[in-house]
């Protein structure tokens, strides 16, 4: 039998027969589905649960594992009749066991942090609710009112950890505590989202104003359980020590890497950002520094925009543009995924994401600005490399080419496979392919995105660093949360406050932070090898597109398929 590689399959204008392998992949995604409805939202899913929420009791937590195994026991009986089924294999199976690891580590008992926990999971997932009719709307306040139930899942859980000893950082719970006081304000977010119906049932009406009202009651009662129950036990270490992190790394990467050897390798990285952007500088402004040249740009009125309605729109011009030009020279894209909406979202945090479109696109992919409150101006040059990264070529380009990508892949490989090392990896890799490109070319664009790789680079070595313990690099003993916020303030040009929010990203979120550099180090290494083997025939453009018609998948997973 010929062995079809799974980049060449993903090319074929036919529909590549479902196997095995596919209907086991597809049963996942609807078991992943029923058990945790907000995915079906993510992935635009109607399974008839989009009112309904996950599971966040230890039972649910529980139930989840279990099913994993069986998906696990399952494949393990099925043989890959061509590659794109060996890819789904090898990427389920350890994705599954990794899984089940996090899950015997306990990591669920101790679930707190200020970016990815369940505190704002169940707040965010009203920004990608659709709200276009009364049955959308019946959904929200179905949601809404299920607020309670769902946050006492999620306390029965965290109360299970108090019992054993498995606790979150002190840090990351008054952080949160924060947080959560701010999503109980009667007047805040919730309410602001039932103002926004309009046309409907009186019923439906009082559906939506009571859920609003007791979802802020039990945001509150969760900060008091933060407060005074979780607090008073939680560990005074920012560090998760080795054994957490490794597994933290290999699930953020689908790869496994030497740890001690990429925190060395982080450090002389650092250095590398540092003479860069020392020789921009020069350009920018002739003798001056780093900060000099930034204190130059951030005074350039013509780089600047005002208010959040210009950032939108400059967000949404640049992001055609990019999808213009490169979809006529660098890269094949399709009708259905030129589409890029550009929104300001509804929260103040102050990150910046995407969020991928539904299977049938009639939800567009979406770039999400999250303005902080009082923040009014914002330059271009430090963020053009931004649109690149979230949109075209980075993940709009990356997760909406596997989203379109049916006639190959199975729905899990299309909506849910991959990793943060392989997402964000690429979209790091997307921006520095932009600047050999030619779309950097102004010095103060250039300066910009390697602020932001300088920042990535940054964050491998404090990541590594506080978590494990190393010694730091000035050599004044081993690392320490405090340490870890003066370390950042000297390697990015942004305010206190944002240097607070991303250490304590940081620290309560191990392992997903130096995902960013460390899979761009993979994506380019593969690339490396796979121009080596191909000599004179090599074509940046068609390795792009085998690479993306994968679908999302863990690095080491990528590196077999595109180099065995």
């Amino acid at each position: 039998m010929t062995v079809e590689h799974p980049a060449d399959a993903a090319t074929s204008d036919e529909a590549r027969q479902p196997t095995a392998i596919d209907a086991t992949a597809e049963q996942w995604v609807t078991t992943l589905a029923d058990n945790n409805p907000t995915l079906a939202t993510y992935i635009g899913l109607d399974n008839g649960k989009l009112g309904e929420w996950d599971d966040f009791s230890p039972a649910g937590h529980e139930r989840l594992a279990d099913a994993a195994r069986a998906v696990i026991a399952e494949l393990n009986t099925q043989e890959p009749t061509d590659d794109v089924d060996w890819v789904t294999k090898a990427d389920l199976i350890e994705t599954l066991q990794l899984h089940i690891e996090q899950h015997e580590l306990g990591l669920h008992l101790r679930d707190v942090n200020v970016i990815a926990s369940p505190v704002q999971g169940i707040r965010e997932i009203f920004d990608i609710m659709p709200t276009a009719n009364e049955k959308d709307w019946s959904d929200v306040a179905s949601r809404l009112n299920g607020i309670p139930a769902a946050i006492d899942g999620y306390v029965e859980s965290l109360r299970l950890g108090i019992s054993r000893g498995i606790v979150p950082a002190a840090r990351q719970v008054r952080e949160v505590i924060l947080q959560a006081r701010t999503t109980a304000d009667p007047t805040g977010l919730f309410a602001e989202l039932v103002s926004g119906a309009e046309g409907l049932s009186s019923g439906l009406t009082s559906d939506l104003g009571k859920g609003g009202a007791i979802s802020a009651e039990a945001y509150a009662k969760l900060a008091d359980f933060f407060e005074n129950e979780l607090l008073p036990v939680a560990g005074d270490a920012d560090a998760v020590g080795r054994d957490i992190y490794s597994v933290a790394s290999r699930s953020f990467l689908g790869a496994t890497v030497d740890l001690d050897e990429t925190y060395e390798w982080g450090i002389e990285e650092l250095q590398r950002m540092v003479d860069e952007q020392t020789s921009i500088a020069n350009e920018i402004k002739p003798g001056a520094t780093v900060e000099e040249a930034i204190e130059f740009l951030n005074k350039d009125e013509s780089r600047k925009l005002h208010g959040t309605d210009a950032l939108q729109k400059w967000m949404q011009e640049t992001s055609d543009h990019a999808i213009e030009e490169l979809g006529k020279t660098h890269f094949d894209i399709p009708a259905e995924i030129r589409t890029l909406e550009c929104m300001i979202a509804p929260s103040h945090t102050g990150i910046i994401y995407y969020t991928g479109p539904t299977d049938d696109f009639s939800r567009p992919g979406r770039m999400w600005w999250s303005v902080p409150e009082g923040v009014t101006e914002f330059d271009t040059w430090r963020e053009l490399t931004t649109v690149y990264h979230e949109g075209v070529p980075g993940h709009h380009l990356q997760i909406s080419q596997a989203v379109y990508n049916r006639k190959t892949l199975n729905s899990y490989r299309r909506l849910l496979a991959g990793s943060s090392g392989h997402a964000e990896g690429w979209a790091l890799y997307a921006e520095r392919l932009m600047e050999e490109l030619g779309y950097l070319n102004d010095p103060a664009d250039r300066l910009g995105m390697l602020d932001g790789q300088r920042m990535r680079a940054a964050r491998v070595v404090l990541d590594i660093g506080v978590h494990l313990g190393k010694q730091r690099p000035d050599g004044q003993g081993p690392w320490t949360g405090d340490y870890a916020f003066e370390f950042m303030g000297k390697n990015v040009n942004m305010n206190p406050e944002f240097v607070r929010f991303e250490v304590n990203r940081y620290l309560g979120w191990p392992g997903q932070a130096p995902s960013y550099k460390v899979g761009q180090r993979i994506w380019e290494q593969i690339r490396d090898e796979y121009k080596a083997r191909e000599g004179a025939s090599f074509s940046p453009k068609d390795f792009h597109k085998k690479a993306l018609d994968l679908g999302g998948v863990g690095l080491d997973t990528l590196k077999a398929a595109l180099l065995k």
